[in-house]
């Protein structure tokens, strides 16, 4: 579940028109070859994390680690939040 709102945010909130949530592979790398996401998209992920899951991402250590597939930014995000883990 988390995952599946996970993609479906990236896709809405960074605008991936051409992509469907349900084609993005949950070990897929989120950018360069992967997603294709840049150093921009990665700037609005942190907002976005922060905004819908109440997790902060500190620095670019941090992100590295979150943002390195679905499975790791869901592995993240249920590791640091007590709203997520509340809401399951």
């Amino acid at each position: 579940m988390l995952k599946d709102k996970l993609k479906a945010m990236l896709v809405e909130e960074l605008n991936l028109e051409e992509t469907d949530p349900i084609d993005i592979v949950d070990d897929e790398p989120l950018f360069g070859e992967g997603l294709g996401l840049d150093s921009l998209d990665a700037v609005e992920l942190v907002v976005l994390v922060e905004k819908y899951f109440g997790v902060e991402i500190k620095d670019m250590d941090e992100g590295r680690i979150a943002f390195g597939s679905i499975n790791s930014l869901a592995a993240f995000i249920e590791e640091r939040s007590s709203v997520w883990a509340a809401a399951e």
